[in-house]
C-alpha cells in the first residue's frame, strides 16, 4: 500500500439510477462523466492532477492537494447546475439527470490492487449516502445538491471567498451507521432536516413531504421512481358527500323514506331553494318554490 497523501475528494452520484434500463443508464453515465470533466476543466484541474474511480452510478475523483479548492467550489456551484440545465432541457423524462455531490478533504492511500483506502474517504462516502442529502435534492426545484465536509468548511468555505458565500451553507448533522456526522449543506435545508436541527437530533430517515417515511413501501413515489422524489399529491375532487351538490334533476327531492308535513307557514331548514310544487306523502301540498331558510315560500294546501 502507498503512503497516505492529502487529497481533495469529489463525489458525484446520479439520483434514481437503478430505476432506468440499460440504455438509459449508459446515457446517464456518459452525461455524468461529461459534466464532471467540464466542471474540473473550468476549475483548472488538469487530468494529470486527478485520479478517477468508476462506481457505476457515481464517480469519485481524488484531486491533487495543490489544485485550488476555491476554484473547484466555484465551479461546483455554477458549472454543474448550468451543465445539468443544458442536458435536461433537451432530454426526455427518463433521461433526466439529477446529482448529489460531496466535496471533502483528507488522507487517502492506494492499496496493491489499486483500491483507495482511508477513513476520510469513508467519511465522504457516508455523507454522499446520507438521507438528508437525498431529501435536499428531492425537495429542490434544481437538479443538484452539494454537501461539504466539516474540515473543508472550516478550512475554506467559512472564510467567505468570492463566489463562495459562507451564508449559503448550513451546518447539518447526518445520520450514518457509524454515528452522527457533521457537514455543511449548500442551499435550503429539507423539511425533516430542519426538524432534526431544531431538536438537536440526527437525520435518520428520508421522509416524504407529508412527514411519512414511504421507503420500501412503494407509497408516495413518482411513477417509475425509487422513492427519491415523492409523487405530487392529487387534491380530493369536491368535499365530503354531504357537501357536494346533488346531480341535476335530483335537487330538491326528499331523501328516500323521509316524510315532510307542510301544514301552513313557511318551512325553514337553512339556506336551499326547492323549486316547483312539493307533495308530502301524508297528503299536504306546497305550491310554488320553497326557500329553505330564505324568504320565498309557496302556499300551503
Amino acid at each position: 500500500m502507498s503512503d497516505p497523501v492529502i487529497r481533495t475528494i469529489l463525489l458525484l452520484d446520479i439520483e434514481r439510477f437503478s430505476d432506468r434500463d440499460d440504455v438509459e443508464q449508459a446515457y446517464l453515465r456518459r452525461m455524468l462523466y461529461d459534466i464532471t470533466d467540464r466542471t474540473l476543466d473550468s476549475a483548472g484541474v488538469d487530468v494529470t492532477r486527478r485520479l478517477r474511480a468508476d462506481r457505476g452510478d457515481s464517480v469519485m475523483e481524488l484531486i491533487d492537494a495543490g489544485a485550488p479548492v476555491t476554484a473547484l467550489l466555484r465551479a461546483l456551484l455554477t458549472e454543474v447546475p448550468a451543465q445539468l440545465r443544458t442536458v435536461n432541457r433537451m432530454a426526455s423524462r427518463s433521461a433526466q439527470i439529477r446529482l448529489r455531490g460531496v466535496l471533502a478533504t483528507g488522507w487517502v492511500a492506494v492499496d496493491q490492487h489499486g483500491g483507495w483506502v482511508g477513513a476520510d474517504l469513508n467519511h465522504a462516502c457516508r455523507l454522499l449516502d446520507a438521507d438528508m442529502l437525498r431529501a435536499a435534492l428531492r425537495e429542490r426545484a434544481g437538479d443538484f445538491a452539494l454537501c461539504v465536509s466539516d474540515a473543508l468548511y472550516e478550512g475554506v468555505v467559512r472564510h467567505d471567498h468570492p463566489g463562495i458565500p459562507a451564508t449559503d451553507f448550513s451546518r447539518v448533522t447526518l445520520g450514518s451507521k457509524n454515528g452522527p456526522l457533521t457537514a455543511w449543506l449548500h442551499g435550503p435545508l429539507p423539511a425533516p432536516a430542519e426538524a432534526a436541527e431544531g431538536t438537536g437530533g440526527t437525520e435518520e430517515t428520508a421522509e416524504a413531504a407529508d412527514g411519512t417515511d414511504h421507503r420500501g413501501t412503494g407509497e408516495g413515489e413518482a411513477p417509475g421512481g425509487s422513492g427519491d422524489r415523492p409523487a405530487p399529491r392529487v387534491p380530493m375532487q369536491g368535499g365530503p358527500p354531504e357537501d357536494r351538490p346533488a346531480p341535476d334533476g335530483q335537487r330538491g327531492a326528499p331523501a328516500p323514506g323521509a316524510v315532510f308535513h307542510f301544514n301552513g307557514g313557511a318551512p325553514s331548514f337553512g339556506g336551499s331553494l326547492v323549486g316547483g310544487d312539493q307533495h308530502g306523502v301524508s297528503g299536504g301540498t306546497v305550491n310554488g318554490d320553497v326557500s329553505l331558510g330564505g324568504h320565498e315560500r309557496g302556499e300551503s294546501a
